[in-house]
């Protein structure tokens, strides 16, 4: 895991970073192709870039009066090819705050988050 020691931490500051700028291609670029998102009573298979672009781009209202985010990281397990990370987003403005489950891969193109699952805060 050395190698990997640092990319939890810069993958999410430039997520975060898209997140606060309200950048819905950014954030796109962040996810894998294909990709799962496990919602509650929903899951999503990403099968196209646009798709989690679209689906950002149609989610900003939430977050509209956030001007802030702290995102606490804990890799819990990772690999030279996968990384699970335990993210509490804590939104400073207005949304309430979050705690996903992702698993990032390493790609051609760099880590992607590959499967989105929601967690219970704590």
């Amino acid at each position: 895991m050395d190698e990997n020691n640092e990319v939890h931490t810069e993958f999410f500051d430039t997520y975060t970073r898209a997140l606060i700028d309200r950048d819905a291609a950014a954030i796109a670029d962040h996810y894998a192709v294909p990709a799962q998102i496990e919602f509650p009573g929903q899951r999503i298979a990403v099968t196209d870039a646009s798709q989690t672009e679209g689906f950002f781009a149609g989610a900003f209202g939430q977050y509209e009066g956030v001007t802030d985010i702290d995102a606490t990281v804990e890799v819990v397990a990772a690999t030279g090819y996968s990384i699970w990370a335990d993210v509490t987003w804590r939104y400073h403005g207005g949304a309430p705050d979050e705690r996903n489950m992702y698993q990032l891969v390493r790609t051609e193109d760099g880590w992607k988050i590959a499967v989105l699952t929601p967690l219970t805060l704590e």
